[in-house]
């Protein structure tokens, strides 16, 4: 999966060598440095860290599950 295909804001299941001793971990894609997808990171939940896309292997969209939707906190 390419950065392009990437969507802001999203979470994805992903793979590096470079972090979490290259085990399975989920990622959100940040616009923190900016909307235009060049400057698009990956922020690792849990920590305060952000990394390149091109450090991962983005394995494919996390899917919530149907029978616990996602609620916005406003709700």
């Amino acid at each position: 999966m390419f950065t392009a295909s990437l969507v802001p804001e999203a979470y994805y299941w992903a793979r590096s060598s470079k972090h979490f001793d290259g085990k399975l971990t989920v990622v959100q894609v940040s616009t923190v440095f900016g909307e235009e997808p060049n400057y698009w990171t990956l922020a690792l939940p849990g920590t305060d860290q952000h990394a390149m896309p091109s450090d991962f292997e983005i394995i494919g969209p996390v899917v919530p599950p149907e029978k616990y939707p996602m609620r916005q906190a406003a709700e």
